[in-house]
């Protein structure tokens, strides 16, 4: 039995017209942002996609279903409520059939856009190969290397092994295209040491590829490098400092598994005195943007 999919009215009358729909993810709502900037970003990004030309999307498991599209009081349940659970693919079942609240990550929402026929999602950064010798890779790969979706972001968070991340990409047969440059974005910085696989230098040229690719009958997904604005740009060597201390604390704390990811953004926006919430909210908001011009050039090659 294939779980319940619920999409509102509006996307769903997007998706059967063939117009462009963008999907959102909620972890950012749940555990990547303190309240009240979580509700108010995940609120401008919707206008941002609605001020595109596209429909917004955002996915979370509520109520013993997967929805996709949510109500403004949905939004405001995921900021505020007390242990939202944090829903990657392996948690989806449990969630389900506990009827309770749960925020999707990269992965899951992947998932949950392929599975509506959605085929573009904006989020802030992806998972990927942690750093040392402890084997833990995220789910977004796993779900990047199975379903067609375009997932836009400020490249892979940059608290992972991020050389390791890109391995592991080539190897699951992802491109990773480059928005307007030819390195990898570091998330919170733009990046400069590590290649993409091709570059595009518009939305016309991305849906150019990414049609391509799936018309060739590739089932992967693909990742869609956005550099974060330069004026929202963090200082790279107050990062760097920012995160080997956070992995340190993290070590110590025993903090293990996807749990380390938002332990580490809060140390870091802690210890960056904000700086780097501010600019996890530029970057995810021109994620949104980007993400929206390309729907709408995908939607016009249809």
């Amino acid at each position: 039995m294939e779980p319940p999919l619920c999409p509102t009215d509006e996307v769903a009358d997007a998706l059967a017209g063939g117009r462009p729909v963008v999907a959102l993810e909620s972890t950012i709502v749940s555990h990547g942002m303190p309240h009240p900037e979580n509700v108010d970003t995940a609120r401008a990004l919707e206008d941002i996609v609605r001020a595109g030309g596209a429909v917004p999307a955002t996915v979370a498991l509520i109520d013993g279903s997967i929805r996709i599209g949510l109500a403004d009081d949905d939004l405001e349940r995921l900021g505020t409520g007390a242990d939202i659970a944090k829903v990657s693919l392996r948690d989806v079942g449990a969630v389900l059939a506990g009827g309770g609240i749960g925020a999707t990550t990269v992965a899951t929402t992947v998932f949950a856009a392929h599975r509506a026929g959605i085929r573009v999602f904006a989020t802030g950064g992806i998972g990927g190969v942690h750093r040392g010798d402890g084997g833990d890779a995220s789910a977004d790969l796993t779900a990047l290397g199975r379903w067609p979706v375009a997932v836009v972001c400020a490249g892979a968070k940059a608290v992972l092994d991020l050389p390791r991340t890109l391995e592991a990409l080539e190897t699951l047969g992802v491109p990773v295209l480059g928005w307007g440059t030819d390195a990898l974005p570091e998330f919170w910085t733009r990046g400069g040491g590590l290649p993409v696989s091709a570059r595009v230098d518009g939305p016309v040229e991305a849906a150019a590829v990414l049609d391509a690719h799936w018309g060739a009958g590739l089932t992967t997904g693909a990742v869609l490098g956005v550099p974060i604005p330069r004026e929202a740009e963090a200082d790279p060597a107050t990062i760097d400092a920012a995160i080997a201390d956070g992995l340190a604390a993290a070590e110590a704390a025993n903090v293990t598994g996807y749990a380390v990811t938002p332990f580490l953004l809060a140390h870091i926006a802690d210890a960056t005195g904000g700086a780097s919430l501010a600019a996890n909210v530029a970057l995810v908001r021109e994620n949104a943007r980007v993400a929206t011009e390309v729907a709408v050039a995908l939607a016009a090659t249809r």
